[in-house]
């Protein structure tokens, strides 16, 4: 029987990257759609189902790229919570503000696509036998987070009242100490492809050099222009060197 599978994903290179790790993960024949964007996907959805336009079946499997030309991928995942599919988040971003609201959202597995082809094959072939798909990286991410949780809960909170202030000299008050810059949350790929940006590198330099393909580096890059404001290379590279990021 034919899978069906709808790929979500902006950029067509990762497009067909993520195709050809399908084909590998499953023995199943499997009949790929692809969408470039939500407007895209959300009318492919439409055809399928009970009560789709044309009754189709639905799809099995989707991954789910974040960050999207008009919108994002959790608006989706919360639209599909009772659609039957398993429904896995493809992206570049391993932070906490990233991966604990897709999963909230209702996300089945979280894979990074700049993961090796054999490592993103094994976790997608997890989903046969009943067990999520994460990313290493990520399943370490959640170890970590519900470890600190707990350490978290068994610690008991100094009371507020317990501290006591010292009075200056004088009767001066205290100089308040100044509140840092805030920085644009970038993560530590993006900070490292930021720091070979400054430096002159190409995209295919930066992705030999930190062992990733080029079209993730290129995905790094769009997303430090818009977290940073910036249209270009060189106002990248002054802005990181003025507040310090590289």
């Amino acid at each position: 029987m034919t899978v069906k599978v709808l790929i979500l994903e902006d950029n067509p290179v990762a497009r067909d990257f993520l195709s050809r790790v399908l084909r590998e993960s499953f023995s199943d024949p499997i009949s790929i759609t692809e969408a470039g964007d939500l407007e895209t996907a959300r009318e492919q959805i439409a055809l399928t189902g009970p009560h789709g336009l044309h009754g189709a079946d639905p799809f099995k499997l989707m991954l789910v790229d974040l960050e999207l030309p008009d919108g994002n991928g959790l608006e989706l995942l919360a639209e599909l919570t009772q659609y039957p599919a398993t429904k896995v988040v493809t992206t570049l971003y391993s932070d906490d503000d990233h991966l604990f609201p897709a999963l909230q959202c209702g996300a089945d597995g979280y894979l990074l696509k700049e993961d090796r082809f054999d490592v993103l094959v094994e976790e997608l072939r997890k989903i046969v036998l009943g067990q999520p798909p994460l990313s290493p990286a990520i399943a370490r991410r959640l170890l970590t987070h519900f470890r600190h949780g707990a350490a978290a809960e068994s610690a008991a909170p100094a009371p507020m009242g317990s501290f006591s202030s010292t009075p200056m000299p004088g009767g001066q008050k205290p100089v308040p100490i100044e509140k840092p810059i805030d920085l644009p949350h970038l993560t530590p790929r993006e900070i490292e492809v930021l720091t070979y940006l400054s430096k002159g590198f190409t995209i295919k330099e930066i992705a030999n050099l930190m062992g990733i393909k080029w079209f993730t580096v290129n995905d790094h890059i769009k997303s430090i222009y818009r977290k940073l404001n910036v249209s270009s290379r060189a106002e990248a590279a002054v802005l990181a060197s003025k507040q310090g990021l590289v």
